[in-house]
């Protein structure tokens, strides 16, 4: 599809497992988008699900240049489908998280020197040390993540001043792990980049700063002063503040686009790149989150995204500088056991059937005269406990619940333990505050319900499919404005609204407060002793 004549601004995707695009007009009108599939359209590269998992099944590595070409691939079909570069003002673009790229001595001088004849990977081929880069589902850094904090005085200090305790996939743990099984490669190195920045440094032919929300995703910048942590860096690797370079605000205009992709597609002179960021942050954009927000993404594993002004960092959950306002955070919390403890439960006590169990939760009270449970199949990771344990009102061990008790446990002790988690991490809810639900429990009305009931907010839904482009392409227009006073808010306000689904239940507060207050105190004793060994991955 052609973009119209009016300006239009771009959103990149470099996720796991495609590049994804998006264009959007000034009204923030969807009017081109495309992707390339690593695995499909790239196959030369031998990616599984975009990546390569080697023989330990701890390292997980993407290829640098799959992602090189898939960026001349997906410029190709833009041009071929007659889209008009020169309508391009400003584009922003995502990264997945901690994964980093390794720029050999000697790439500058190639990536400012760009010739527009031959496509982009032939021309960057020998600019990286590491021809495979650690991304996010990398955990074979287990190691360094103990140096790392007891380099610092421990995991909560640690916390303190990244935002996070010392993370396997965490790119500072990643450069580290280089440094001490490579020392010559990481000599070699003259910029380290996180995929947001290096996809940033493609479009300007230099290299690209990190921007402070993906920064705060690598252990090493001091989340409070946006700057990086000596103590961090030297706890990696030597000499490493100089191989990362700067870290800027995430609304920066980094500079106009280079000649190379002006002379070889057409786009303006005057394009602005906007600061790239991490996918989750360009979600959190994408989604239109404001103070007081919260978004839940309900799916293999539940997520939840949290717009927060005072973080408390804890050992469980990670906080972020907010990529849309530089004076706010983010924080991101994951539960392992979501859609598929919810499916055993529905297959054991509702015959499978998603009607069998939206009508228990209907025909059982708010509250569930008490009775808790804790539902873990698989090791969590907030809490870091395993198992099923069930109680009931006063607070005995109970070996099982009738079928209806159990379903409303299940459902009311996940948002529990979502809305104690998100409180310890700093998040208040305020009257303003909305949830935004995602994934695929986000179309049962009742689940919904007790969500609502439990966070005593109203409950929207919201199509996420390209949140993190859109997310950017939104990102783009700010960068162009937020030296002015034009809030994000006000940037924002044409995209498409939320809808709501269910509010809370008359009353339904007054009956969770005391039950947050026990599953708080039953998760402390009950949870944490027996497997306290454990680490979290």
């Amino acid at each position: 599809m052609a973009a119209s004549a009016a300006p239009c601004y771009l959103g990149w995707d470099f996720s796991t497992q495609q590049l994804k695009v998006i264009a959007i007009d000034e009204q923030l009108r969807v009017i081109y988008e495309d992707n390339i599939h690593f695995d499909k359209d790239l196959p030369e590269f031998g990616t599984h699900c975009g990546v390569h998992v080697h023989s330990d099944k701890l390292t997980v590595t993407s290829p640098v240049l799959m992602w090189v070409k898939a960026l001349d691939m997906i410029l190709e079909k833009m041009k071929s489908s007659g889209f008009n570069f020169s309508h391009v003002r400003a584009f922003s673009g995502a990264g997945q998280q901690h994964g980093s790229v390794y720029w050999k001595e000697g790439a500058s001088q190639i990536l400012n020197n760009l010739s527009p004849d031959p496509p982009l990977h032939q021309l960057l081929k020998a600019c990286f040390s590491v021809s495979d880069s650690p991304v996010w589902m990398d955990s074979s850094t287990t190691t360094q993540c103990v140096s790392l904090e007891k380099a610092v005085g421990g995991a909560q200090h640690l916390a303190d001043i990244t935002g996070s305790r010392a993370c396997e996939r965490f790119t500072g743990n990643q450069i580290a792990k280089i440094y001490s099984q490579n020392p010559e490669v990481y000599a070699q190195t003259e910029r380290i980049s996180v995929v947001s920045s290096f996809a940033a440094s493609l479009f300007l032919s230099a290299y690209a700063p990190i921007d402070y929300c993906d920064g705060s995703g690598m252990n090493l910048l001091q989340i409070c002063d946006k700057i990086w942590s000596t103590a961090c860096l030297n706890a990696c690797a030597p000499g490493l503040e100089e191989k990362l370079g700067p870290v800027v605000p995430s609304s920066s205009i980094l500079g106009s686009i280079s000649p190379y992709y002006i002379q070889r597609y057409g786009f303006s002179s005057d394009c602005k790149v906007v600061a790239f960021t991490g996918d989750n942050p360009a979600s959190l954009a994408g989604m239109k989150l404001e103070e007081g927000d919260i978004a839940i993404s309900l799916g293999t594993s539940d997520t939840l995204f949290l717009w927060i002004k005072e973080p408390t960092p804890a050992l469980e959950g990670h906080i972020f500088c907010n990529p849309v306002d530089s004076q706010a955070y983010m924080a991101l919390l994951c539960f392992k056991n979501g859609s598929l403890i919810r499916e055993r439960i529905r297959d054991d006590c509702a015959s499978g059937s998603w009607d069998e169990f939206s009508k228990a939760l209907k025909c059982t009270v708010v509250g569930n005269d008490g009775n808790l449970g804790f539902y873990f199949d698989v090791i969590e990771i907030t809490p870091e406990a395993v198992g099923i344990h069930r109680f009931n009102r006063d607070n005995n061990k109970v070996p099982d619940f009738p079928k209806e008790v159990e379903i409303r446990a299940l459902i009311e002790g996940q948002f529990m333990a979502k809305r104690i988690h998100a409180e310890k991490l700093g998040y208040k809810i305020m009257p303003r505050t909305r949830i935004l639900a995602t994934g695929g429990a986000s179309y049962n009305k009742e689940i919904l319900q007790v969500l609502s009931d439990v966070f005593s907010a109203p409950v929207y839904t919201i199509d996420t499919a390209n949140s993190a482009c859109l997310g950017c392409a939104y990102r783009a227009i700010h960068g162009l404005v937020a030296e002015t006073s034009v809030s994000w808010v006000e940037v924002v306000k044409l995209a498409p609204e939320p809808r709501l689904v269910v509010t809370p239940t008359a009353g339904a507060d007054q009956i969770y407060q005391p039950l947050l207050k026990r599953y708080a105190e039953l998760e402390q004793k009950v949870l944490y002793s027996p497997i306290s060994s454990h680490r979290a991955k």
